[in-house]
């Protein structure tokens, strides 16, 4: 009963496999391997944008901090969310990245903002305000972190105030394949056709060992990623083993189908615990990632009989079995739905 993160699962088989055929021999480095540019041109033709600057990095901060280097100057702020990533989980590396950028929360909810949430927030800053930070990127997360999704409606809305007001827009993909699965939509409409200028593309979350692609649409905005990417001793020299995990990634739609999958087992996960008795979920479910209340005993219950997640929001020691504490569960590919069977059961036969 493994819910804690998608983070926390195995590496695909067919990726694992791939990692293998690539360890044979010896081959240029630093990107120069036929992998390597055949991983590149496989990223572009996936987001059908065959002009894209693709860079290929271990870790979805990396991706987003050095995406964000590249676009933002250090006077300038980025715009995001209140829970967003780059603001609560980076440990500022994007400040560190952008030379000391700030970073300004948007509108009220905790997951996502809106078009108008976001006009308002830019037009406190004025351009002719030499004391205020400048007008810099606006990043927005599909899937948020809260496990709710930006429609396309919604993130071309958003790229129409980044439009107006002359700022690049980035996506933070950590889960951008359970977003697209969800959505029903390709690559190229979850992006550039419906406004964003830079995704950081996960795949680490999602099947990979360790891999990201950092996407700019625009190669003039991508002038510098090299350089920042060097700089910050953030380049393989065996790239062969990142080019792996991305060409077996994208072969055959692998990332579409793992991350159904773990939408689908999210799914199940929610209906054995929805209408149980002081369940109550804190945000719509709408990819493979779920906040729910439960009361403590259901907690202890679970955690006693092996489940492993996170406990968001109040202790699972305290003296009130009854309390609310909130969870955080997130399904993988590789979710047993025997183990989904198991944690509904416990849940719904834990007392007090």
């Amino acid at each position: 009963m493994k819910f804690a993160s998608d983070n926390n699962g195995p590496v695909h088989p067919k990726i694992m496999e791939a990692i293998v055929r690539a360890n044979e021999g010896h081959v240029p480095a630093y990107g120069g391997d036929d992998l390597s540019r055949a991983a590149i041109e496989k990223v572009r033709d996936v987001f059908e944008a065959p002009e894209a600057s693709v860079f290929l990095v271990p870790t979805g901060t990396a991706a987003n901090a050095l995406i964000l280097g590249s676009l933002t100057k250090p006077w300038e702020t980025v715009f995001c969310s209140n829970f967003a990533h780059i603001h609560v989980d980076e440990c500022h590396a994007p400040e560190a990245f952008t030379g000391g950028a700030k970073l300004t929360p948007v509108g009220e909810s905790i997951d996502k903002f809106n078009a108008m949430e976001l006009r308002t927030a830019i037009s406190a800053f004025s351009p002719d305000n030499m004391q205020q930070s400048a007008h810099g990127p606006v990043s927005v997360t599909n899937v948020t972190e809260r496990g709710t999704l930006y429609s396309l409606d919604e993130v071309s809305e958003i790229a129409e105030v980044c439009r107006v007001a002359g700022v690049p827009l980035h996506l933070d993909g950590a889960r951008f394949a359970n977003a697209a699965a969800a959505l029903g939509c390709s690559a190229a409409e979850m992006s550039w056709k419906a406004g964003v200028d830079a995704v950081s593309f996960g795949a680490t979350k999602n099947g990979a060992m360790a891999v990201e692609a950092a996407v700019i649409f625009d190669p003039a905005r991508a002038a510098e990623f090299r350089r920042r990417q060097q700089r910050a001793a953030l380049v393989f020299s065996k790239s062969r083993y990142l080019a792996a995990q991305i060409d077996a990634y994208l072969t055959d739609g692998l990332w579409l189908e793992t991350a159904g999958e773990a939408n689908r087992l999210a799914a199940l996960l929610e209906a054995g615990i929805e209408g149980i008795e002081g369940v109550e979920f804190a945000f719509p479910r709408e990819a493979n990632m779920m906040f729910v209340w439960m009361p403590r005993f259901r907690h202890r219950a679970l955690m006693e009989a092996g489940a492993y997640y996170y406990i968001e929001a109040g202790e699972l020691q305290g003296d009130d079995p009854h309390e609310p504490l909130l969870g955080r569960l997130v399904c993988d590919w590789s979710v047993d739905e025997a183990e989904i069977a198991k944690f509904a059961d416990v849940a719904q036969s834990a007392r007090p």
